[in-house]
């Protein structure tokens, strides 16, 4: 599906629909990268990124979907959002395969630091993804380099600038080409005050070039090597949302879900009702 007006008919973090629902499938553990803000946990009390009471198989999914259904039927998209990278292990991409053949009329939703998503969009665009939010916290070295300590790529880390470097032009370069496909992307970037908050515009005008349709900025959570960081303000925000907005759409309802969250953002969560009765088989790593 690449009608951009259906998506965000039908996509809750793509449009102002309130009525529309989502599953997050945490399909995946392991990450590439590691962010100076993230702290990834499993539990069923944070309600933020990052957090997850479960790990599921992809073989799991399609009953977490059924029965998600049965509890919420307007379900529109099934979405892969972590707790770890999509593109870090194949699991993503094997559970969008399981979905597609069994729930065709469901909106497939990737979200990816896009480490890899230069190197995997055939994969993605083979796959038929729907919709991509990819994360891009700088798109200058200097300042990438103090948000991401290190990354794993083909199987040697590298952290700095020389990290950052790599971080930016693949997914710069991925946005690019999976856009070109006519699939929507949006951009999400974490606002952090000492940081990069007046980097904005250079994040919004290089994304918007490179093919992304939306963006969406969201507020710090001080925690991890920022927990001394001040989370930002409401006039930090807006000030930011309305820099961005001279170059690309600004997206304005993000919940800042977590990566099983499954119900209409704001209005119904029923992932406790779901997940019980699995039990957790594997816990988080890099690489």
């Amino acid at each position: 599906m690449n009608d951009k007006n259906l998506v965000k008919e039908l996509h809750p973090c793509f449009g102002s629909v309130k009525n529309k629902g989502r599953i997050h499938l945490p399909v995946c553990p392991n990450c590439n990268i590691q962010c100076n803000f993230c702290d990834r946990k499993i539990n069923d009390y944070e309600n933020r990124p990052g957090v997850t009471a479960i790990i599921l198989e992809p073989s799991e999914a399609l009953d977490v979907i059924e029965k998600s259904l049965e509890l919420c039927p307007d379900i529109t998209v099934a979405g892969i959002a972590g707790p770890g990278d999509t593109l870090a292990s194949n699991k993503a991409i094997e559970t969008f395969r399981l979905i597609k053949d069994r729930f065709p009329n469901l909106l497939k939703c990737m979200s990816t630091n896009g480490l890899l998503l230069h190197e995997r969009a055939d994969e993605l665009i083979e796959l038929g993804i729907d919709t991509l939010t990819v994360t891009v916290n700088a798109v200058d070295s200097n300042i990438q380099s103090k948000i991401v300590s290190k990354i794993l790529y083909h199987g040697q880390i590298y952290d700095g600038k020389e990290a950052a470097e790599i971080l930016i032009q693949n997914q710069l370069q991925g946005i690019k080409k999976v856009s070109k496909q006519g699939i929507t992307i949006k951009v999400n970037t974490v606002l952090i005050k000492e940081i990069n908050k007046d980097h904005i515009k250079d994040i919004a005008k290089a994304i918007q070039e490179a093919g992304a349709s939306m963006y969406n900025i969201i507020p710090l959570i001080p925690q991890h090597k920022l927990i001394n960081c001040k989370a930002p303000e409401c006039i930090d925000i807006d000030k930011a949302r309305r820099e961005a907005e001279k170059y690309i759409d600004v997206f304005r309802h993000c919940k800042r879900c977590r990566a099983d969250a499954i119900g209409i953002p704001g209005k119904l969560e029923v992932s406790d009702q779901v997940y019980k009765g699995f039990t957790l088989k594997e816990t988080f790593s890099h690489g």
